[in-house]
């Protein structure tokens, strides 16, 4: 059973409200050229079509800084008003001074305060994003990260550690500056002006273990809201499982206030695919719903043909196409669990236990496919793959539209574009046999 949540001051992102109790709110980052308004609003709309609830963009440039209120107007043209967090390093009080409507137009600032400068010149450029921030009434993330950390703070405390003879280990000493870093940079942040609630904090490293061992120190420490991710977390599976391991722990502990997982996609790969990620991981923690779930086995020598495989997959594509439209206008429509099950040693049973389940006949088994709604059997199926396929789509819509309220005035939809996951698929007639 999750423990309970750390209890952390609220700060209001843009429409998200995050920490003071909220649930745990899924963030992503584009990885388009910013200065390309078309291109990086087009991603931010996919992004929070997939459930991202913030986006992050870099902001880098002078043409990138140009562009963001551009960016801003392009998502609210198409329907989404999605809070757009900029990414700042190395000359972001420059950027947010000489471009106010950027600085407007975004509705939060992410510094990293171990590259915003050296000496005292670092608390001054911090200083000035700070106060960026007050005047516009924006909030911040001070996101401290482990390959940029503040290497004056760095040595320092390993000094201290040799004079002293503490007999700390270098993982240790740097888990213990990386806390310390974000900490100090809080203070500065409220000496500059912002208030509590405008303050975000993140500690981000890339080995599970020592993101366990910081953020639980962290939150022992302050009350700000705590942003969880490995800064990078890897690709495919390496980064799924890394991710997984250390903020589901963070997470059942109650510490955590918004997430992202950092996949490193594969050339020309879904940008999305770090959402779904973030959001099966709330899910399963039972923290948060936000789509309809697929049980589905694994297969094993019963299960020779990839029919169900295939099934499996086709449906999950299904929903996630359609989740945007089906969110807009049905209420609790997340919840809906399916059942995509391969032979009949476990199939009718998982088929039973969900609210639409499919049993596919395994190597051997009669060519007939038992389809159970709400523990019921309703209808046997048969016939290729793609009948099995039309006919399974159609008891899903079917049943989203009969037992889910419909919203008495759901908002308009956002324009299609060219967005792949705001794809209208066609619904079939469902065959009763």
């Amino acid at each position: 059973m999750t423990r309970q949540r750390h209890k952390t001051v609220g700060v209001k992102v843009g429409k998200v409200s995050v920490g003071g109790g909220a649930p745990v709110v899924v963030q992503s980052m584009t990885n388009t050229d910013t200065a390309n308004a078309a291109a990086t609003a087009q991603q931010c709309l996919e992004l929070a079509q997939a459930g991202s609830e913030l986006v992050r963009i870099t902001v880098n440039m002078p043409e990138a800084a140009a562009t963001v209120a551009e960016i801003r107007q392009r998502l609210l043209d198409s329907g989404c008003d999605v809070p757009l967090i900029g990414d700042f390093h190395y000359n972001g009080h420059v950027l947010l001074t000489k471009y106010p409507a950027c600085a407007a137009a975004l509705d939060k600032y992410r510094i990293n305060p171990g590259n915003v400068g050296h000496g005292q010149r670092r608390d001054e450029q911090f200083a000035t994003i700070c106060k960026v921030a007050r005047d516009h009434g924006k909030p911040v993330r001070i996101g401290v990260n482990g390959g940029s950390l503040n290497q004056e703070l760095v040595m320092r405390k390993m000094q201290e550690n040799t004079d002293a003879d503490l007999g700390k280990t270098s993982e240790e000493i740097l888990n213990e500056c990386m806390v310390l870093s974000a900490l100090e940079s809080t203070e500065l942040a409220l000496e500059s002006g912002l208030r509590q609630d405008q303050i975000i904090i993140s500690c981000k490293v890339s080995r599970p273990r020592d993101l366990i061992d910081i953020y639980r120190d962290l939150a022992a420490k302050t009350v700000q809201p705590l942003h969880l991710g490995l800064t990078e977390a890897g690709m495919g599976a390496k980064g799924l499982i890394w991710s997984a391991a250390s903020m589901s722990i963070l997470l059942d502990e109650g510490i955590g206030d918004t997430i992202r997982v950092s996949l490193t996609p594969r050339p020309g790969g879904d940008r999305r695919e770090e959402v779904y990620a973030a959001c099966e991981l709330l899910q399963a923690l039972g923290l948060r719903s936000f789509a309809p779930s697929v049980t589905a086995c694994p297969g094993c020598g019963r299960t020779t043909s990839t029919t169900f495989q295939e099934l499996a997959e086709s449906i999950q594509t299904y929903i996630r196409d359609n989740m945007p439209e089906w969110k807009r206008r049905y209420e609790g429509v997340e919840n809906l669990k399916l059942a995509v099950m391969g032979c009949i040693v476990n199939g009718p049973g998982e088929s039973r236990a969900a609210n639409i389940g499919i049993s596919l006949p395994g190597t051997g088994e009669a060519p007939r496919c038992p389809v159970y709604i709400d523990g019921q059997k309703f209808t046997t199926l048969e016939g290729t793959y793609e009948l099995l396929s039309a006919a399974f789509q159609a008891l899903v819509s079917d049943y989203i539209e009969t037992k889910y309220p419909r919203r008495k005035d759901p908002p308009a939809p956002a324009p299609a574009g060219d967005a792949p996951g705001n794809r209208a698929a066609q619904r079939p007639l469902a065959r009763q046999q």
